[in-house]
């Protein structure tokens, strides 16, 4: 199952809801997701395996293109498709703060939603998420956007929902668990996902740029782990990673003044490690300039970048 849709409306969040663990990482930042990411749900007797991918967007680079195929890729071959789209913020479409009831014009369906939809094919049956209905009290206002919506093609079901306050997630699974087909579990009760722990790591990594930067440094940040050991017969597992930037001053930036920036986002993506492996994590971070990494094919796949899938 493929979950699918514009960038920041909230397909990790409902990954994350659905699983109960915040695997996949999460910020404000459009275009977070920059892969398609596993994750395993068993659902009474079903196993749904919810396929987070990045935001499809129009690409400005390499790297955009790349995360544009890995959705567009996920899509085609998913038994389910779960499109996600946002409620829109009511203070924004008024141009400042809304009472309840009051709306200049009623909501409608972001030009981008119909398009994605358009393009969708029709072998796989869709669910329709409306995401971040917490937005608006008066539930009746969104009708008009559901029938516009409903209007580009037919879901199987349609389920408003926010992600952030779990509220929905599991009429979610129920719509998709009806729509799943026969078969043999394919993962243990207690797998997460089919990622391996070091690509978390590298992730959890750049969660924190995302948090502990502005602008353009975290678009142009990537993280490469260097250096995975894990002892056997216990001991702290040992990370070396290198965050690429693209500029000199993006590097000044993350290191920040007597290296405190770096401190921060190394101690920050320690303990999420840690929470995801259940043991001491020894991580050490270095900062390396990498001129154009996003343009440049050969550095996207050096980078685990390769049509979406991290190597």
């Amino acid at each position: 199952m493929a979950l699918v849709g514009r960038p920041n409306v909230g397909k990790s969040t409902l990954l994350n809801a659905a699983l109960g663990h915040p695997l996949a990482i999460v910020s404000p930042m459009p275009q977070t997701t920059r892969d398609a990411i596993l994750g395993v749900v068993h659902h009474g007797p079903a196993e749904i395996a919810l396929l987070d991918t990045p935001g499809l967007h129009r690409p400005r680079t390499e790297l955009g293109r790349v995360m544009n195929q890995a959705a567009r890729e996920a899509a085609r071959s998913a038994d389910v498709i779960v499109f996600v789209t946002e409620a829109p913020d009511p203070a924004r479409l008024r141009g400042g703060a809304a009472k309840d009831g009051e709306h200049s014009r009623p909501l409608a369906p972001h030009p981008g939603d119909l398009t994605l939809l358009a393009d969708l094919g029709s072998e796989a049956p869709v669910v329709l998420v409306l995401n971040k209905v917490d937005r608006t009290r008066d539930k009746s206002q969104l009708l008009p956007l559901l029938e516009a919506l409903s209007k580009v093609r037919e879901f199987a079901a349609v389920v408003p929902i926010s992600a952030r306050r779990d509220d929905g997630v599991q009429r979610v699974l129920d719509e998709v668990a009806k729509l799943c087909p026969e078969g043999e579990w394919g993962f243990a009760p207690d797998e997460l996902t089919d990622r391996p722990t070091r690509f978390f790591a590298g992730e959890y990594v750049r969660e924190q740029i995302l948090r502990a930067t502005k602008e353009e440094v975290p678009h142009a940040s990537a993280v490469q782990i260097e250096r995975y050991v894990e002892p056997t017969g216990g001991g702290a597992l040992h990370i070396d990673a290198t965050i690429h930037v693209e500029r000199p001053g993006q590097k000044k930036i993350l290191i920040g003044a007597g290296a405190e920036q770096l401190k921060r986002i190394g101690t920050e993506a320690r303990l999420r490690i840690e929470e995801l492996v259940g043991r001491q994590v020894n991580l050490k971070l270095w900062v390396r300039v990498t001129p154009a990494w996003r343009e440049s094919l050969e550095r996207l796949e050096e980078l685990g970048y390769n049509k979406g899938e991290a190597s």
